[in-house]
């Protein structure tokens, strides 16, 4: 697995960043106009991971409830990482076809590449290029033709400086190719490249660095794997590269974020030695931003960077520092489809009760120089999630304010893309630098996480 590496661990942000209950995992859902990226649907959770199988082996274990509620009942990736080219297709054909019976979304990281992770921790990969793509062949005929997330090298196109000139344009090559040879397999596959996190390369080099590797033929980029970085601030990073993107003719692309561990507060880089890290916001495709596809947690919660225990090992003790005190994740309504045809996990669900997601109400966009804003709210036992979308009138917004009220008893937990006033009571959001300007006509959403009953739909928006 992916492993924090020294350049890294000067690096690293130690911000505290909001965990955001969004959605559950384990049943069928539709997310429609909540999802506002490219990606929409339920995201697929493996019965075989690791965590889930430590559970059905410890139900005695103190730990264990915390780690199924808020861990093993999630969607994460799974990562193929062995040089198997004579298995790998059947292995790949096995969980596709599961997530596909289930109707939900499959998340694959390959991370196979010829001396990944530069000989560190993390070392391996295909003996050499020519093999790796004989593998990503294979790989790739597994893949169905349904939609699929593939989460393409982690760390290969940050980490570069055991390269010379030559290795490093071989590389480049190589994960041009595998990205087509995907997409020619399964054109309903989404393919993203490295892109490293917020505090290690520049938004300008990492944006030079997916040219070379063929961003132009994947969907986009992927970052935070291999940090802890808030989601805001990687938001914030995505945008710049997408900008320098765009500035390079290359458009269209869109990040996913990593949100497995970056819900904590400062401390030590390593996340084996600390317990300040926190799960951050759960899986979800709906995430309101048109640049994001989804928030994921690739790297999954519990299994080890290398520090104190073996790399990609799973330990309950990460697990539960992880789980500890993190609000449940909310439940939803069984599917009224068939339900799916492969045995259903072993572990207990939650006991949370479901969520109400009341929603949205809106009103006609204003006229002249004004703003409309409208609340989609997603509630469950003891927090919430609202999801804000801010309408410009007739003409073009350069700032805005919305003004929210929360009932008694209720505070937010975490704001992205806003600047909040307070955290109780009446609160004012106001834009931050990207999404100030709104077109006239035009939208722009933003979303905040909080305890207790979430706000009623009313919401007043004054452009600046």
């Amino acid at each position: 697995m992916a492993i924090l590496s020294p350049l890294r661990r000067r690096s690293a942000a130690l911000g505290v960043a909001a965990v955001a209950a969004v959605t559950a995992a384990g049943v069928s859902l539709t997310i429609g106009d909540a999802s506002a990226g490219t990606v929409s649907g339920s995201l697929y959770r493996d019965p075989s991971s690791a965590v889930v199988r430590w559970v059905a082996a410890n139900p005695g274990d103190s730990r264990a409830a915390v780690i199924r509620d808020k861990i093993a009942s999630q969607p994460q990736a799974r990562w193929f990482a062995n040089f198997n080219p004579s298995t790998i297709q059947s292995e790949v054909s096995g969980f596709v076809g599961a997530a596909n019976a289930a109707q939900q979304i499959p998340v694959l990281s390959v991370y196979e590449i010829t001396n990944r992770d530069c000989g560190g921790a993390s070392a391996g990969g295909a003996p050499d290029l020519n093999q790796y793509q004989t593998w990503v062949s294979n790989f790739a005929r597994g893949l169905g033709n349904q939609t699929v997330l593939i989460i393409l090298e982690t760390d290969s196109l940050a980490l570069q400086t055991c390269l010379n000139s030559g290795e490093l344009s071989a590389r480049n090559q190589a994960i041009s190719t595998a990205t087509r040879t995907i997409k020619s397999a399964n054109p309903n596959a989404k393919v993203y490249l490295d892109g490293g996190h917020s505090t290690w390369n520049s938004a300008g080099e990492t944006a030079n660095r997916l040219r070379a590797a063929g961003v132009q033929y994947a969907d986009g980029f992927f970052t935070n794997v291999s940090n802890f970085n808030p989601t805001s601030g990687e938001a914030n990073f995505g945008r710049a590269v997408i900008s320098a993107l765009n500035g390079m003719g290359i458009s269209g692309k869109r990040q996913i974020i990593d949100t497995s561990r970056n819900g904590g507060a400062s401390g030590d880089w390593c996340a084996d030695d600390n317990t300040d890290r926190r799960i951050g916001m759960y899986p979800t495709t709906a995430t309101g931003d048109a640049n994001i596809d989804a928030y994921l947690w690739v790297k999954p919660p519990g299994e080890a960077d290398g520090c104190r225990y073996t790399a990609g090992s799973f330990q309950p003790d990460l697990a539960f520092s992880l789980a500890n005190g993190v609000p449940n994740p909310p439940t939803t309504a069984p599917p009224t489809t068939a339900p799916p045809t492969t045995a259903p996990p072993t572990t207990a669900p939650p006991t949370t009760a479901p969520p109400t997601t009341a929603p949205p109400t809106t009103t006609p966009p204003p006229t002249g120089n004004g703003c409309s804003a409208s609340v989609s709210l997603n509630q469950w036992s003891g927090g919430f999630t609202a999801s804000v979308t801010v309408t410009a009138g007739s003409a073009d917004l350069n700032g805005w304010t919305v003004t929210i009220t929360l009932p008694g008893g209720a505070a937010t937990t975490g704001v992205w893309s806003a600047q909040a006033s307070g955290t109780s009571g009446t609160i004012r959001f106001t834009n931050v630098s990207y999404n100030g300007h709104v077109g006239a006509g035009q939208s722009t959403n933003f979303g905040f996480q909080g305890t207790g009953t979430g706000p009623g739909a009313a919401a007043s928006c004054t452009a600046a």
